[in-house]
Parts: structure tokens; sequence; C-alpha cells
């Protein structure tokens, strides 16, 4: 089927917007925990349920959906999550027990994991060769300005509305995104395709969210609890049950021939390990802008745009790049320029300079942007289009997994080296202040103004020590990766042409 020039800019268009909602949405609730707690009163337990229930139903189920988009209709299946997300959004709004909201933040999950296979796959069905990798290199620049709006919405709504604000903006534009795409997109699905295998997916799901819940978990509370064992025995347990299954069935949910292909293992690899070390960045700012330099949510937002527009421009320039310099040497471009804005950001002191930080955040965003457009092209890429679904569920998969990695790990190394550095003022309790920048600062504000300034200022030196190492770390992980990927993904082509569902036996050709 023939698009126009036309369709194929309203796919594009409809795409982003989807990208987008599910990017803001990842951000913008640690903004409103604070006075959203004030009104629900929920536990310690429920708070953590409410920021993570959104992010296991997305990573348990991304692989199922983008099988359920490659049988039923990606168009279908798009509308249909679109539709969810918007009525979720609704729920989450007027949410007024904390057990409703956790529900409605789990149903948003389920939503969110239609929506990402099945951008990527409709993108991969519409454009071909460089015209698909350029188009992957404008969403995926936009989808990072995404995460950096997320903050910057949600601040803006929160000085004139109620913390359920930040939801309901999402619904004019799943209204839009529905009406448009009903319209503009069109529909693809696997001819082929058989009845979907109900216990893979069971699998799936209990063992995506068990890792990711161990992952978490682990760096909040340690091992020595019952619900953290259960977790680390069922995830990798059923992730290994799920793996020897698929081989044995005639339509399987993870098509495992994928990563015989050394151009598709390699990038996924790349992928996970590039986003364990690009949420030290949103470790970063999310406690330094506003707990260490006292910045309030709108302006912490407002400062992160310069790296949201090297995001764009590095989207911008992936194209040409890869024409210039191939595959794995953009990818490693990419790794190198992340390196150097980690180390970049290593300098940061406890009194904030902004002019030094916008060299960073610009060489970062840069960075990023040609890592992820690279990747997600080569992994669309390699792929018939038949298996788009299937082959964005896997992209999308190992970002969430190397995102929880990054959080739960670099996270607790950040922990480890803020109370290792702290120096407790005498008549402090140790309690009141050791475990968070975050408890110091509360700490800080119940004690007499003189002993008040003398634990902030311990706090904030010990966290900008441990946060100075944390990137230093980050930026030896992004140097050997820029060295790994021009070895991995040596001989990739520059254009990759659009194999048929039987070249799946055979890899594509790297040389």
């Amino acid at each position: 089927m023939t698009i126009g020039k036309g369709r194929k800019i309203g796919t594009v268009v409809v795409c982003v917007l989807a990208q987008l909602l599910i990017a803001i949405d990842l951000t913008v609730l640690h903004l409103v925990l604070p006075s959203l707690s004030e009104q629900l009163h929920p536990s310690t337990t429920e708070l953590l349920w409410i920021a993570d229930a959104y992010g296991f139903a997305l990573a348990g189920l991304l692989i199922t959906m983008g099988n359920i988009g490659d049988r039923v209709g990606r168009k279908k299946l798009l509308l249909i999550g679109a539709s969810l997300f918007g009525a979720a959004s609704v729920l989450t709004a007027y949410a007024p027990t904390a057990e409703l909201l956790i529900a409605a933040r789990a149903l948003l999950g389920i939503a969110a994991a239609t929506l990402m296979p099945s951008t990527l796959s409709i993108v991969r069905n519409v454009f071909t060769g460089k015209e698909r990798a350029a188009v992957i290199g404008v969403s995926s620049g936009l989808t990072i300005l995404g995460f950096g709006m997320g903050p910057l919405v949600g601040g803006a709504l929160l000085e004139r509305f109620w913390w359920g604000s930040v939801f309901l903006v999402n619904v004019p534009v799943v209204v839009v995104m529905v009406l448009a795409g009903a319209l503009i997109l069109p529909e693809s699905k696997n001819p082929v395709s058989q009845r979907i295998d109900v216990p893979s997916v069971l699998l799936s799901v209990v063992g995506m969210v068990g890792i990711v819940y161990t992952i978490k978990e682990v760096a909040y509370q340690g091992w020595g609890h019952w619900d953290v064992v259960v977790a680390a025995v069922l995830g990798p347990g059923c992730l290994l049950a799920f793996v020897l299954r698929q081989p044995r069935l005639a339509e399987p949910l993870m098509d495992l021939r994928l990563f015989a292909q050394r151009a598709f293992s390699a990038t996924v690899g790349t992928t996970i390990l590039a986003m364990f070390a690009q949420l030290a960045v949103s470790l970063m700012f999310a406690q330094y802008l506003q707990l260490v330099a006292g910045w309030s949510p709108l302006e912490s937002g407002l400062a992160g745009l310069p790296g949201m527009g090297g995001a764009i421009l590095g989207g911008v320039l992936a194209p040409p790049a890869i024409k210039a310099f191939g595959r794995a040497a953009t990818i490693a471009l990419g790794c190198a320029l992340s390196a150097v804005g980690f180390a970049l950001y290593s300098s940061i002191g406890v009194t904030i300079v902004y002019t030094d930080l916008l060299a960073a955040m610009i060489v970062f965003g840069v960075g990023l942007a040609l890592i992820l457009t690279v990747a997600t092209d080569t992994v669309l890429g390699v792929v018939p289009k038949a298996r788009a679904g299937a082959a964005s569920a896997i992209s999308e998969t190992a970002t969430e997994l190397g995102g929880a990695l990054g959080i739960a790990v670099l996270g607790s190394v950040l922990g480890a080296l803020y109370r290792s550095e702290l120096v407790i003022p005498a008549g402090v309790p140790p309690e009141a202040i050791s475990d968070t920048l975050g408890g110091a600062v509360q700490a800080a504000a119940q004690l007499p103004p003189e002993q008040g300034a003398l634990v902030l200022a311990s706090a904030k030196s010990a966290f900008v020590d441990g946060l100075q190492v944390t990137m230093l770390c980050s930026a030896g992980l992004m140097a050997l990766l820029a060295v790994s990927a021009l070895f991995s993904l040596r001989g990739v082509p520059k254009v990759l042409e659009d194999p048929e569902e039987t070249s799946l036996a055979t890899p594509v050709s790297v040389g």
C-alpha cells in the first residue's frame, strides 16, 4: 500500500504524541507525591506502590502487547490503548483513596504497554531505509524532550491546580490521538499469526515484574525481606522457563532467532547498558537542583530544557552520522559524548553555577539521542515487518530493564556514598538524617537555626561528593560501552533493507 507524504507526516505526529504521553507520565509523578501525600495520607508501603505500579505493569506487559499488536493489528491496539490511557488518567486524577490510585496507576501502565511497541511497529511498517532512520531520530529526540517536560509541565500545573491536574491534562491529547489516528494511521499485522500462548504470557509477566521488583526493593530495603527473596526466585525462574518454552512453540511469544543476529542482540545489550548509566542524570536533577540548589519543581524543569534541546539535535544528526560513519561508529560516538557529559557533571559543587551545567546537558543530550536513535532503528531494521511489534517490545523492554537497573544500582551507590561521607553534628539523632538527603532537609527544618544550618551543609556536601563519584563511574561505563560498540556492531550496514520473514533463520549480513 502506497502512503502519501501528508499521511506519513500525520503518522509521525500521532506516534510522537503517544510517546510523549508515556515519557511525561514516567517523570511527572515524583513532583506530585508531596501534595498527594497531604491529601490521601498513604502509608509508606502504599506510597511505594503508587510510584511503582505504573512501571511494573508497563515492564511486565510490553512483550505480550507487542505480540498482540502483531496479531490483531497495531493501529487497532494503539487506538484501544490510547482510549484506555485517557480513561485511566481521569481515574488517577480523581482517585479518592490510595488504594484506588494504585489501581489507576497500574491501569495506566497497562495502557502504556500497548502504546510503546505499537508506535514503533507502525513506524517500522510505514517507513523504510534512510527515511525510517530520520523519522526515528526525530521521534527519539522528541521523546527525550518528553522526559524533560514531565517536571516542567507538572511544576507549572502544581503552582495553580491540585495534584490530579497533571494526569487530567493527558485527556485532550488522547482525544486528538484517537481521532487523528483513526483517520490517518494505516493498519498492519502479521498475516500468519496464530493464537497467543497463555503460559508464555504468564511467565513473561511474572518474570519481568519479579526482576524489576527485586531490583527496586533491594535498592530501597535490602535483601532481608521475604517478598524480595520470593521475587528474586520467581523473576529469573519464570524468565528461564519462558526462554526454554519458546523454541517448542510454532508461534513463540518471543522469537529467540532474533537474537541470533549480531546486529539485533548487540544493539539490545547496548541499550540496556546505556539506559543503566543514563538514569544517573535523572537521579541528579531530581535531587540536586531541588534539595541542594533549593530550586522549585518548575525552575528545575526549566533548567533541564537545554539538555532536551541537545537530545532533539542528536536525533536530527543521527541519520547523517550513520551515512557518514556507519552504525557502530555513531553509537560509539553517542556513548563517548555521554561519557564526556558525565565527566562534566562530576565537577559540580554545592554552590550551583548553572552555566557550568549547560555544556554538560547539551553534550549529554546529543549523545543519548544518538544512541537511542541508532539502536531503535537497528533493532527494527533487521527484522521483518510482520515481527515489528515483537521486536519493538524487546527494544522497549531493554530500555525499561536498563532504567530499573540504573535507578536501583546507581541509586544505591549514591546512597551508600552519601551515608559514608555524612558528618552528623553533635546533638543530632543519627537516624533522623542518615538515610537520605531529603530526610536531612526535613530534619534541619525542625532544629534550631544554627544546628539546622550545620546539618544542611554537611548533608549537601556528602550528597555532592557521592554524586561526583557516581558521575565518574557512569562516565567510565559509557567509555567502555563506546569501545564495545565498535566491535560488537562492526559491519552492520548503514542502510538496512527490509528482510523477508524467512530471513530470520539467516542472520543479516554484517560484513
